[in-house]
């Protein structure tokens, strides 16, 4: 494959591989998985972006998340396979609780990171 090559196709490096539509299904599988282990698991799916195609984010109850290129057809599939409520971000926004989980995983890096100093 020429170095050219990879741009005609449409594929970026990575980019096939975390489309939940891949011939591999990894990515499926992961947030099949992914929604077993979490309890009140929702998805949110964000629209086509210059960078990036169609993603979903799965939210659990207790606001930790995972985000994963899904792609149009993907993101159609994926209430019906994952047996979870869908939302259009865009239109619902995203949840106080993913907010809320974020800013207290900064505050456990931050003590960590604190924690470390000390000890040197």
């Amino acid at each position: 494959m020429g170095l050219l090559d990879r741009f005609r196709s449409g594929a970026t490096r990575g980019a096939s591989a975390r489309r939940t539509g891949s011939g591999d299904g990894g990515d499926a599988r992961y947030l099949a998985e992914w929604v077993r282990t979490h309890v009140g698991v929702e998805g949110y799916i964000e629209p086509k972006t210059t960078v990036t195609d169609v993603t979903v984010v799965l939210i659990a109850a207790d606001g930790e998340w995972t985000r994963r290129i899904v792609g149009e057809r993907g993101a159609q599939r994926l209430a019906k396979d994952l047996r979870i409520p869908v939302y259009d971000v865009g239109r619902t926004g995203y949840p106080q609780r993913m907010r809320d989980y974020d800013a207290r995983k900064r505050i456990e890096r931050q003590r960590a990171f604190e924690e470390d100093l000390r000890e040197l």
